[in-house]
């Protein structure tokens, strides 16, 4: 599986493809396939976001979930403190980057 990743404009938030638009969500993200690098152009050109770049992914009941350290770091959120990430709830959470 491959997803498309890179941030946001204005907010400079790690995004990822949602097959339409950009999530902050890395479980919204689709299955780029071969279109990735494609996508990730046509975003960047039109100045949707920034760096967009095609990641290994895989398929989880909870969506994907990046092949790659950095990436599960990129998706999860600050790593500072675990209750300002984007799943301060998951008590997983601490497992998930590892």
């Amino acid at each position: 599986m491959k997803i498309l990743t890179g941030n946001d404009l204005p907010t400079g938030d790690v995004v990822w493809w949602t097959g339409t638009d950009w999530s902050r969500h890395v479980e919204e993200a689709v299955d780029v396939d071969e279109q990735g690098e494609m996508i990730a152009r046509q975003e960047e050109a039109a100045r949707r976001v920034n760096a967009p770049y095609v990641i290994e992914a895989t398929a989880t009941p909870q969506g994907p979930r990046p092949a790659h350290i950095k990436d599960r770091i990129r998706a999860l959120g600050p790593t500072v403190r675990a209750d300002l990430t984007l799943k301060p709830a998951d008590p997983e959470a601490g497992n998930w980057v590892i």
